[in-house]
């Protein structure tokens, strides 16, 4: 979190690795701040790259996670990248909250495309 505020997403990355190499295991929290870094940066695919090492290591995301991960893809106009994972929180069973959806709507608008936004407006409801 210090290092998303201070716009140091390399050394948010860096903290994950230094952190496996010392036996200490990351949770969700810690990787949600590691992808809200990222969305600092613009490296939505390291934010992507966070959310499958998080998988691999058996921390399942929670929806803090996948709201960090979509916004990361809505700040770098990955539209469709944002709309993949708001899908896959239902998928996961994961519940969306009121910033879920504004952040997949939001990437929607910056994508242009106010069809999608629409209906994810209206899947709200």
């Amino acid at each position: 979190s210090a290092c998303e505020k201070s716009d140091r997403w390399q050394d948010a990355i860096g903290l994950l690795a230094v952190m496996g190499s010392r036996g200490v295991v990351p949770d969700a929290i810690t990787y949600s701040a590691a992808i809200s870094a990222c969305a600092k940066g613009g490296l939505w695919q390291h934010a992507l790259g966070i959310l499958v090492v998080m998988r691999e290591r058996s921390c399942r995301p929670k929806t803090i996670t996948y709201n960090a991960a979509i916004s990361c893809c809505e700040k770098a106009e990955q539209w469709q990248q944002a709309l993949g994972l708001f899908a896959v929180m239902v998928t996961c069973h994961v519940t969306r909250n009121v910033v879920s959806y504004s952040a997949a709507i939001s990437a929607c608008e910056k994508g242009e495309q106010w069809q999608k936004a629409l209906a994810v407006f209206w899947e709200m409801r």
